[in-house]
């Protein structure tokens, strides 16, 4: 868990951010729609992919204590720790951040509940992504069944979404697990058709994405949450 120690302890640098240069008063904690918020989503993803120093405000961090040197403080350590025990845990605060309640406690519920929720929206931004795709006339005609296979793979996914919601509701873990863990199949189908089809997906880095909220909100699922 070392290597995620020091990649959870990037997302403090939020707070680095959390003020604008044209007024003293914070921005919203779970505002992950701004400028600043992209610019750190952007940084982190750049940190946790490769070991190479990194430049940060003209400082060069080489090390976890280089980088613990310029925190002032840190994302909640309830989700800190629910994240850290999955196994994106980066792209796990990323994700259900801006899906979070400030005012409810931070707990594997909650944080399931925001996966669940930024598991939804990725869907919807992949599925208007394909959809444009597939109409788009430039678009080769063997292609267009394929992303017709992607359209259904995220409906599903979606259908799914809301099933796990009910159960979540309903406090059903078993049709939870269910739910959840058809999606980590679904998520396949779309790059599976491409490769069937000897074809690069469009869709390659988008159904990444997904793939690792489905896994990281399976696993709080599974693991974290006791109705």
């Amino acid at each position: 868990m070392g290597i995620n120690h020091f990649i959870l302890a990037l997302i403090s640098l939020t707070c680095l951010f959390s003020f604008s240069t044209s007024t003293d008063a914070p921005p919203p904690l779970f505002d992950a729609s701004g400028s600043a918020s992209l610019k750190l989503y952007d940084m982190i993803e750049i940190m946790s992919e490769s070991p190479s120093p990194f430049a940060f405000d003209g400082t060069i961090l080489e090390s976890i204590e280089d980088v613990l040197s310029i925190l002032p403080g840190g994302v909640d350590p309830a989700l800190q720790e629910i994240c850290g025990n999955t196994d994106h845990p980066v792209e796990c605060i990323k994700a259900t951040m801006p899906f979070l309640d400030e005012k409810a406690p931070i707990k594997p519920l909650s944080v399931l509940k925001a996966g669940v929720e930024a598991m939804d929206n990725q869907t919807k931004n992949a599925l208007a992504e394909v959809t444009k795709l597939s109409m788009n006339p430039t678009t080769l005609k063997n292609v267009v069944p394929i992303l017709q296979t992607c359209i259904d793979v995220y409906n599903n996914i979606l259908n799914n979404d809301q099933k796990s919601l009910e159960a979540i509701t309903n406090h059903n873990l078993v049709k939870l697990s269910t739910e959840l863990g058809a999606n980590v199949e679904n998520v396949l189908g779309c790059e599976n058709a491409f490769k069937q089809a000897k074809l690069e997906s469009p869709m390659k880095e988008m159904d990444a994405k997904l793939a690792k909220i489905i896994s990281n909100t399976l696993t709080i699922g599974v693991d974290m949450v006791h109705f």
